[in-house]
């Protein structure tokens, strides 16, 4: 139990979790932005990630995103990393290419 407070600890201090990535689902477009979820595998458990995408005069910028939340299949935790997104550029929009 301890090593689980751990890696929440590590992650809320900004160390990257030892994870591996899962191969990106299909673009969704949504708002004038592309989601790709890209759930990463946490031992036996998925997390929800993914990169949301907009072209940006003659670039495509990206911002790519990992949570907390567990899911015990890849498409759960895909699925989710959708909805996320939606909800990340709702309440933010082009503010998610800021730099700083």
């Amino acid at each position: 139990m301890g090593s689980w407070f751990g890696d929440i600890f590590g992650r809320l201090a900004g160390r990257k979790a030892d994870t591996a990535p899962g191969k990106p689902g299909p673009a969704v477009a949504y708002n004038g932005y592309m989601i790709r979820a890209a759930a990463r595998r946490e031992g036996g458990q998925w997390l929800t990630a993914g990169v949301i995408a907009k072209p940006v005069g003659d670039e495509v910028k990206e911002h790519h995103f990992i949570r907390a939340e567990t899911h015990g299949s890849k498409e759960a935790a895909d699925d989710f990393a959708i909805v996320k997104a939606k909800q990340i550029i709702d309440e933010l929009g082009d503010r998610l290419f800021r730099d700083g």
